[in-house]
């Protein structure tokens, strides 16, 4: 190849390693273009999803609505309340604006509120209200009781009888109206047909004012259960049971076992820890109060006949969780059930003065036994 012809070869191939070099700047540029127009799009729409979320729902609409915030009312119900009445555009964003602002002390009452008012307003209303009117009446449910004690205690305070309660907690038109309103309470797994009572261990133990002097079973179911919405929306609890790879069902079942067992509170964790233990390793639960759930009758002391019982409930004959709650946990046995003790335990023994005994195997459980159960029979 000529000098001349060498030059022109190697001009040629600059040529082309220039224009490559230009196609590939091109491009590069037009994907980062795409990439950038790609996140803006995502943090403009963020942003203006927010920014629609903290605008008054409309301006104009001045006319107010009554509002009532129930006594105990967090952040998320508030939300929740104030989107569902039109007053605000997402409860959700409502609690995380609140949260952000470090705002609390929201006070229950009627509020007389408008669409047109923005969230400082709204805030500042429900910080600044009172309680319009006193509660006629209180009922307290204690921790641990079942649906049907519940029942008893409701006739014994109001005009409400123990069979009309029990028919519309079973009611399946009632309960379906109740599952759009808490689906995150209401779930498929109360319908099975194994569960003796769809709602037992699900109406949380707390004192409940009411408003009117005869509210309907509905009106009080509806109030419990919106209380145990709370419990269960609450973040730690949310995060708990996923933590934990459990439902809702799962969750007030193990803590309605650990309520039913438990005498203190030091107790529970380890008591819980006892349970996910036996349920790791295949070990039946064995726990009494599931037995005496399934006989459906209080007994001082269970028996080896009784053990026999033929029922879903029995954890004896079945392994693993019951069906559903044998009874309505309180907030400590549901913390326990989401935050079990790391041991060793598999077995435990409630003595008659109310000490509670772990052991790690069942000769040392078995002595426990005979040394404050068999004895003190004995004497």
């Amino acid at each position: 190849m000529s000098e001349k012809n060498n030059k022109n070869y190697i001009q040629e191939k600059l040529k082309e390693k220039h224009f490559e070099a230009k196609i590939v700047r091109r491009i590069v540029f037009t994907v980062f273009v795409i990439l950038m127009l790609a996140l803006t799009g995502i943090i403009g729409g963020g942003y203006f999803y927010i920014k629609n979320a903290l605008q008054p729902v409309n301006e104009e609409d001045t006319k107010t609505e009554k509002v009532e915030i129930p006594i105990g009312s967090s952040p998320t119900s508030i939300g929740r309340i104030l989107e569902e009445n039109g007053i605000i555009n997402n409860g959700k964003i409502f609690r995380y604006y609140a949260k952000f602002k470090n705002e609390s002390g929201f006070m229950a009452g009627e509020y007389e509120l408008s669409p047109s008012m923005n969230l400082d307003e709204i805030i500042g209303h429900l910080k600044e209200g009172k309680v319009q009117q006193e509660a006629i009446f209180q009922i307290t449910i204690p921790e641990g009781r079942q649906l049907e004690q519940i029942a008893v205690i409701l006739e014994n305070r109001m005009d409400l009888s123990e069979k009309e309660f029990l028919e519309t907690a079973n009611d399946k038109e009632f309960l379906e109206k109740m599952r759009e309103k808490y689906p995150n309470v209401i779930s498929d797994e109360m319908f099975d047909e194994d569960v003796k009572y769809a709602l037992e261990g699900y109406l949380f133990p707390a004192t409940y004012p009411f408003y009117v002097e005869n509210p309907t079973a509905e009106e009080v179911i509806d109030t419990m259960l919106q209380k145990t919405d709370e419990i269960l929306q609450d973040d730690e609890v949310r995060i708990g049971m996923g933590n934990m790879d459990l439902t809702p069902h799962k969750l007030l079942t193990m803590a309605s076992l650990i309520e039913a067992e438990a005498t203190m509170q030091t107790d529970r964790e380890s008591i819980s820890s006892v349970f996910y233990n036996r349920l790791d390793v295949g070990m039946p639960l064995q726990t009494d109060p599931t037995v005496l759930y399934a006989l459906g009758e209080h007994k001082e002391r269970t028996l080896y006949e009784h053990l026999e019982v033929d029922s879903p409930y029995n954890t004896y004959k079945n392994q693993g969780l019951p069906p559903g709650p044998i009874a309505n946990a309180g907030l400590s046995s549901i913390q326990a059930a989401l935050n079990p003790a790391e041991t060793e335990y598999y077995y435990f023994l409630a003595t008659p003065d109310g000490e509670v005994l772990f052991n790690e195997t069942l000769e040392e459980h078995n002595i426990d036994k005979n040394e404050h159960i068999t004895s003190q029979d004995n004497g």
